[in-house]
């Protein structure tokens, strides 16, 4: 009686139907000489190859898989997990390239197809690029694409000032880096407010700066709070070297005590807006500490 209560059960958590490009919890159905046989809540099957496998895999289990279509466009399903799943961003590696086309690598044993109309520019074997998973409404099958622009939300509603965000680099520009905000929006980091480098398909977490007029973010990797202390311990260094005749004896070394005995602000922060006032060229630094440019 408990088996049968504990087969309903999971029966119950397997997906209803099939569907390509996203995780599907299936029921093992059968075993063959081919692999092993699942099928959704809706009876549609699938199969999964022997290379995916195991002695755990027995009729009646549930097991989550990925599916895609394999070299035959036969559907099919795979343990692993691709570098990006439908409607999400991934950095890809160019491995071969088609008059119709390129075939980037993404993990899977079938290398995923990016179109020639679905490319911005030459794609060249080994490159690596950032690109959108798609699926063909007409066909069913997995694409990439180069051309992210159309799939960008431009209705801000809900979004505010300090909200918590999940970003993906997308591209250098001269003013920083844009980056994909929660996979649906377009933001930018701006340089000065960085203090490390970054390269596109680089994911982090940051922190929308403001809600343009133009339907697009001003974002930081910092919290609104921590950037308005750095923006103020930038005032008290420069403040200070005025005071100081354009020199103090303060770098990265110097210990949290001084720092704050000198300026009132932690060394963390000490340390980013020494970076800021760097990488804008408005001081120097060596052994003895801080100097004024063109002092």
């Amino acid at each position: 009686m408990e088996k049968t209560t504990v087969e309903k059960r999971d029966r119950g958590e397997i997906s209803p139907r099939l569907e390509i490009g996203r995780p599907n919890r299936l029921e093992i159905y059968k075993l063959s000489q081919y692999g092993a046989f699942l099928r959704a809540a809706d009876g549609g099957e699938v199969l999964l190859p022997n290379a995916y496998v195991t002695p755990e895999t027995v009729p009646g289990k549930i097991v989550e898989v990925f599916l895609y279509h394999d070299s035959e466009d036969r559907p099919v399903a795979t343990t692993e997990r691709p570098t990006a799943m439908l409607d999400e961003y991934g950095l890809f590696t160019v491995v071969d390239y088609r008059s119709y086309g390129a075939f980037v690598d993404w993990g899977l044993p079938k290398d995923l197809f990016v179109p020639l109309s679905q490319q911005k520019e030459y794609f060249r074997i080994g490159e690596k690029k950032l690109l959108r998973v798609c699926r063909d409404e007409r066909t069913g099958r997995l694409y990439a694409t180069q051309k992210l622009g159309k799939y960008f939300v431009r209705k801000m509603e809900g979004l505010k000032r300090g909200q918590e965000v999940e970003l993906t680099i997308l591209a250098k520009t001269p003013l920083g880096y844009k980056a994909i905000v929660d996979g649906r929006y377009e933001g930018m980091l701006f340089a000065d407010d960085l203090f490390e480098t970054l390269k596109p398909g680089d994911r982090r977490r940051g922190y929308i700066r403001k809600v343009r007029p133009d339907r697009k973010l001003d974002l930081s990797l910092r919290p609104p709070g921590q950037e308005a202390k750095r923006t103020e311990a930038v005032e008290r260094i420069l403040e200070a070297l005025n005071a100081e005749g354009g020199a103090l004896p303060l770098h990265y070394k110097s210990r949290p005590e001084e720092i704050r005995d000198r300026l009132g602000i932690s060394k963390k922060i000490f340390k980013q807006a020494l970076t800021r006032l760097l990488e804008e060229g408005k001081i120097e630094l060596n052994e003895e500490g801080i100097r004024r440019c063109g002092v």
